[in-house]
């Protein structure tokens, strides 16, 4: 009997983490109503950045870049 509460305990986690991380990765990406969607910066749309950056030359501009290292 306690051997079967660990087996489905220890599932139930499992099952957890996984659909923590699909949310994660693949559906927690929203922005709210009325802002521009959330993109992923790479090597293929830094210039976008600038551009977007060098335009706005007249107002506040922030950049704030993370890294879990």
């Amino acid at each position: 009997m306690k051997r079967k509460r660990i087996i489905y305990g220890s599932l139930a986690i499992v099952v957890a983490v996984l659909l923590l991380i699909v949310y994660y990765f693949y559906l927690g990406s929203t922005a709210p109503v009325g802002q521009q969607p959330l993109v992923r910066l790479d090597k293929t749309n830094i210039d976008s950045l600038k551009k977007s950056f060098n335009e706005s030359a007249d107002s506040v501009r922030v950049i704030v870049m993370l890294s879990p290292t």
